[in-house]
């Protein structure tokens, strides 16, 4: 519960949207997990509940009627502006797409691993619901897990958008009844709009990595320039948010990565892209501030803070790393240790399911 506190928090500082931890509340009561621990309940607030599995609920009913007042209710409440269009729940299907595509760029920029991305966990509003056992990567690998009970790699850092997008393809198959009275053509206009998905993901993704390293305009190059920095991150094991950090503050860092020829063919390369747009220096500078954060929920500090308020009964540290947290693009002095990496002893780290 005290980890969806922190993550959330520090999501919404990230300007991702999220549903947030209104109270903790221990409940007296002890809970079997990974090992013993003390009962609590978290209060969620978000501008709706409503999930991907609230349709398919609704949809296995077979009550069209239940299922038309529940997409209703989910177009007045989050989407009203498409309330009169022609075929609105077609409408409502392109308008989650859009949303869904759009917050899974922003999980990706930040190397947060949602680890229990089923459908009902999915929010129909576009916020980050139900974290479990999120975590953020360290060391840039597609492949990366840390959930406990994503044995195969389900959801996995890199599986996240596909896994997004069959999600997606879940709830427009609840949406069909409705989108049309001929059932094949309904199906043809949903396959349609989930199509999409892959697209409008792929240019979020890009928008942002584009922010990450400086760059205002668009070139057919700047997705190989990017995959290409990628791939060296991952051979080289180079850390994630500490790597596009050295690159917003010009500073070369001692790493594998940044010791590499290739790594500095890629430097030259990325320099003259920059210098192949209107905006000077400084205005890149000002951009990759705002793009990469001084710091992460890094998962060593995130378990001191947790142990020291499970065992302890003491917030002071996660207190601080909340603080530190709330203006991650502040890159103050005071945020520094908490970019620092863990040791050799988290590199088999796992979360575990909360409730």
């Amino acid at each position: 519960m005290l980890r969806e506190y922190i993550i959330s928090e520090a999501m919404h500082a990230f300007g991702i949207p999220t549903t947030r931890s209104l109270a903790v509340v221990l409940t007296g009561e002890p809970v079997i997990r990974e090992k013993m621990l003390p009962g609590a309940i978290l209060t969620r607030v978000a501008s709706s509940h409503i999930r991907v599995g609230t349709f398919e609920y609704a949809s296995n009913i077979g009550n069209i009627e239940v299922l038309c007042a529940l997409a209703d209710y989910t177009i007045n409440r989050h989407f009203i502006e498409i309330a009169d269009d022609a075929n609105r729940y077609l409408s409502l299907l392109r308008e989650v797409i859009k949303h869904q595509a759009s917050l899974v760029a922003k999980w990706q920029l930040v190397g947060f691993i949602h680890g229990v991305m089923n459908t009902d966990n999915m929010a129909i509003s576009g916020e980050t619901i139900d974290y479990g056992p999120c975590a953020f990567m360290d060391v840039y690998d597609p492949a990366v897990v840390f959930s406990s009970i994503d044995i195969q790699g389900r959801y996995a850092y890199g599986n996240q958008p596909g896994i997004a997008e069959w999600n997606i393809a879940r709830f427009a198959e609840s949406l069909i009844p409705l989108i049309g009275g001929d059932r094949g053509k309904a199906v043809m206009l949903a396959q349609e709009e989930v199509s999409h998905f892959e697209v409008l993901f792929k240019s979020h993704w890009l928008a942002g990595m584009r922010a990450k390293l400086g760059i205002f305009n668009e070139e057919l190059g700047d997705e190989a320039l990017i995959d290409t920095l990628l791939g060296m991150m991952q051979k080289y094991r180079a850390d994630f948010t500490n790597t596009f950090l050295a690159l917003t503050f010009d500073k070369d860092v001692d790493t594998a990565l940044f010791a590499s020829v290739e790594f500095a063919h890629w430097k030259d390369d990325w320099r003259k892209r920059l210098q192949r747009q209107k905006q000077g220096e400084e205005a890149s500078r000002e951009l990759m501030r705002n793009s990469n954060p001084a710091l992460i929920p890094r998962n060593h500090r995130v378990e001191e803070a947790l142990e020291a308020a499970v065992e302890k009964r003491d917030c002071s540290k996660l207190n601080r790393l909340l603080e530190a947290l709330s203006q991650p693009f502040a890159h103050t002095a005071a945020q520094a240790e908490y970019a620092e990496l863990p040791d050799a002893s988290f590199c088999n780290y796992q979360t575990f399911c909360g409730t």
